[in-house]
């Protein structure tokens, strides 16, 4: 059954500003600027975290799962909603907030990969006015994502929803699953296997999914064992990789940077020349011209 659409809120006439809004394979973020007013939304297979993005307290009404809280959210504050369970909200000031909806099935995979838990006796529990500080960072970063309007890579989105649901199910949940430790890194042959995938496809949106199937092991695992070998994580490495292969690339004089971009795994001209700044410290067309 498909999700209820969240229901508008009750402004009292005034004018409200359409939600920014960006989804993923995984996960879905969109940002809130509301006058006051109410409104209730009810997901039937998403999780939802609400996080409070407003420069000053505001004051809500809350209801769900039965239950009541009255009193002041300030910026960080973050409630959350497991699926199924109906919310409503009234506040009596401008709000401003990100909501973030995590689907049920990928929860329940990364339990049951990442954790070792039974997915079957999964449960969410419903939260008011909680705090989180790596959720709130990873927020943040999802937040600059949805404001820069990019599609954004697929392995960094990837590795931000295995970490946020892993967090989510370590502090969040009725049962506090224990995270299997793993040291060391990967093993030379399959870091050499990983390296060797990510440079035979620098031109796709790899996921991370991908990588950790090569390796026949959870994504959160994957991610932190790589990092753990390479001192990156998997994101960062392919990011390097496609500035190495442009730097290779702008020897070649008769190429179109935008075709280089394009080539290397940039979405365009003015993708490939961030990156290729924050790596390098100049631009493209600046470092052909040494």
């Amino acid at each position: 059954m498909k999700n209820p659409a969240i229901q508008q809120p009750q402004t009292n006439g005034l004018s409200q500003k359409s939600p920014q809004t960006q989804s993923w394979e995984n996960i879905r973020v969109q940002h809130f600027q509301h006058p006051a007013g109410e409104g209730n939304c009810h997901y039937n297979d998403e999780h939802t975290l609400s996080i409070s993005l407003a420069p000053r307290p505001v004051r809500l009404l809350q209801i769900q799962a039965g239950k009541t809280y009255t009193g002041l959210y300030k910026k960080g504050d973050m409630s959350i909603t497991p699926a199924k369970t109906p919310f409503f909200a009234r506040w009596d000031s401008d709000d401003n907030y990100l909501q973030i909806r995590l689907k049920s099935q990928f929860i329940q995979s990364v339990a049951s990969q990442t954790l070792e838990q039974n997915p079957d006796r999964l449960e969410l529990l419903p939260e008011f006015r909680t705090r989180n500080p790596q959720i709130e960072a990873i927020a943040i970063m999802l937040l600059t994502e949805l404001q820069q309007e990019s599609n954004g890579s697929t392995l960094y989105i990837d590795s931000l929803a295995n970490v946020l649901a892993v967090n989510l199910l370590r502090q969040h949940a009725a049962t506090k699953p224990q995270l299997p430790i793993y040291q060391g890194g990967l093993p030379l042959r399959q870091l050499q296997q990983i390296i060797d995938y990510i440079d035979t496809n620098l031109d796709r949106d790899i996921k991370l999914a991908e990588l950790a199937r090569l390796l026949d092991m959870s994504q959160f695992h994957f991610s932190r064992l790589f990092k753990q070998s390479i001192g990156m994580s998997p994101y960062q490495y392919l990011i390097q990789q496609r500035v190495e292969r442009a730097k290779q690339l702008l020897k070649l004089k008769d190429r179109l940077i935008v075709d280089i971009a394009l080539e290397c795994g940039f979405n365009s001209h003015s993708h490939l020349s961030k990156k290729f700044r924050e790596f390098t410290g100049m631009t493209p067309k600046a470092y052909r011209a040494n």
